[in-house]
């Protein structure tokens, strides 16, 4: 039995400092830095807080200061995207950045309200209680309102940490929950007054854990299916501010035109709305002489423009150009406020504040198929898209690889690139396939199907990325099963917590100790 922890009703501005200060260090275990232990011990550190305090509104202050730490340090980039590229007046754009991360930081908050609500021993709170709720609020996170899942905390320990070898089986979702389940045995361990064994249980527990990443990571979940293929990635970096001018539009379409011809491969990639114009008004000379270019390298050329008319319905689109017949590959997962404005008659006014060129796309159809082209089934996904790992295997196990092209130049030089493309390593792991990011100003890269970068070229410089890359065939339990299994064993958790809570006393006095139960829980602030 652990003994009696000194519980917090009310807290303290130093206490709610070290939580803020907790939440700021985790974002040095993401990219670019990738010190992945920092996230593991700063959710220590906040579990052991959390499991102290005895009010949901403690709870609550002391996950809202730990979320405001972490989100105002990791996605500081949307003020650039706001300020310098989307033209909004500079005290508007900071306070829009801390109101986004405002409302990121109320999911720890509530992960601290919710754990407050469970009565007796802190062992279960952490244990249990924290774990799941940390798992159930951010895979929430990841899909409500559209979804914003960047910097779930899975993402940290691609591809170094043990806990890698769980994305295949679990997905990045999966992957945060077995760290926040580390983190409370930590905590649990630091803070216990129990015996010496029950100490040594925990720590027994967090290697086994550990060792069982380690031994995941050593099954080949896919297998090399063809022959390698030759690619060439291009990274254009086109400014953002002069992307989209029309005096500009020529030497663009001439560089990536020269780009192209001096790029001898089956397959060559170009980032997203790497031509600024429609397809309709590309000329056709133009068109045609990346058709020849990749007819004569035996493969094909993908292309990111925009496809449609102003006056109709309009698309982000990744057009192949080559060998095989032109196919086409439409953006589904679009931004709001930057690819699309959510209920116009409350929101078109945003229109007018940020200078956001085409903000109103379309969505293509959800059952789009991979593009055969290049010697390769390639499976698109635009930017964004590449965050949300259950849309990407939309297209597996049918793709041989997976193919990212993007624009990142909004967010200047920031964590926000580094950190887009630890989101691909995800996707690679949880896949079983090779990852080619193609991007404007960087990161573009190749991803080996074990999560590492094997080449990528400097941000912010010109530049071919070539290499060979290797297909695969074969299905990851995440392929085959999505988030179902994680979701599943959280249904459960989550019942039988509800049945302790509700009837700790066993079922032979159910009745009485549920109505015992809720009397608590009501009289608990």
């Amino acid at each position: 039995m652990v003994g009696k922890q000194p519980t917090l009703r009310h807290v303290s501005f130093p206490l709610l400092l070290v939580s803020l200060l907790a939440g700021a260090l985790a974002v040095a275990g993401f990219a670019p830095l990738n010190l992945w232990p920092l996230p593991l011990l700063s959710l220590a550190l906040l579990f052991g807080l959390l499991a102290r305090t005895s009010s949901r509104r403690a709870g609550f202050l002391v996950g809202l200061a730990w979320g405001l730490g972490f989100f105002l340090t990791g996605v500081s980039w949307i003020f650039v995207s706001l300020s310098v590229y989307g033209g909004m007046a500079t005290w508007l754009a900071a306070l829009a950045t801390f109101l986004f991360c405002a409302v990121l930081a109320l999911f720890p908050a509530m992960v601290g309200a919710l754990q407050a609500r469970w009565p007796g021993s802190p062992a279960p709170r952490l244990l249990l209680v924290l774990p799941l709720a940390w798992g159930v609020l951010e895979w929430i996170r990841g899909w409500i309102f559209t979804g914003f899942p960047w910097l779930a905390m899975g993402y940290s320990q691609v591809p170094d940490s043990p806990l890698a070898g769980y994305a295949p089986l679990l997905g990045v979702y999966g992957v945060s929950f077995v760290l926040a389940l580390i983190a409370a045995l930590l905590a649990w361990s630091a803070t216990a007054r129990g015996t010496l064994a029950q100490r040594a249980w925990a720590v027994t527990a967090v290697l086994a854990l550990i060792l069982g990443g380690l031994a995941l990571r050593g099954i080949a979940w896919t297998s090399p299916a063809g022959a390698p293929t030759s690619v060439r990635l291009l990274q254009g970096n086109i400014s953002q501010d002069m992307k989209w001018r029309p005096e500009r539009t020529r030497a663009t379409l001439e560089n990536y035109a020269r780009m192209t011809a001096a790029s001898p491969a089956q397959l060559i990639v170009l980032p997203e709305t790497a031509l600024p114009l429609f397809e309709s008004d590309l000329p056709e000379d133009y068109r045609a002489g990346l058709i020849r270019h990749g007819q004569q390298n035996g493969g094909d050329i993908l292309v990111g423009l925009p496809t449609g008319t102003l006056e109709g319905a309009y698309f982000n689109s990744v057009i192949s150009l080559g060998q095989a017949p032109s196919q086409r590959y439409h953006k589904i997962h679009l931004v709001p406020f930057g690819e699309f404005i959510p209920l116009k008659a409350v929101w078109g006014w945003v229109i007018e504040v940020l200078h956001i060129p085409l903000s109103d796309f379309a969505r293509g159809a959800a059952d789009q198929r991979p593009l055969v082209i290049g010697g390769q089934r390639v499976a698109v996904n635009i930017c964004y898209e590449d965050a949300f790992g259950e849309e990407i295997i939309r297209q597996l196990p049918e793709a041989s690889v997976l193919v990212n092209v993007s624009n990142l130049a909004w967010f200047g030089d920031s964590f926000a690139p580094w950190q887009h493309a630890q989101m691909s390593q995800m996707r690679a792991l949880e896949s079983g396939r090779m990852m080619l990011r193609a991007t404007n100003t960087g990161l573009t890269a190749i991803i080996d199907a074990q999560g590492r970068v094997l080449a990528s070229l400097p941000l912010f410089q010109a530049g071919s990325l070539g290499g060979m890359i290797q297909g695969y065939a074969g299905s990851t339990p995440y392929v085959r099963w999505g988030n179902t299994p994680i979701l599943a064993m959280w249904g459960m958790l989550g019942a039988g917590l509800w049945l302790a809570g509700f009837y700790p006393r066993g079922a032979g006095r159910g009745c009485t100790a549920a109505k015992a139960a809720t009397a608590t829980l009501r009289r608990r602030p």
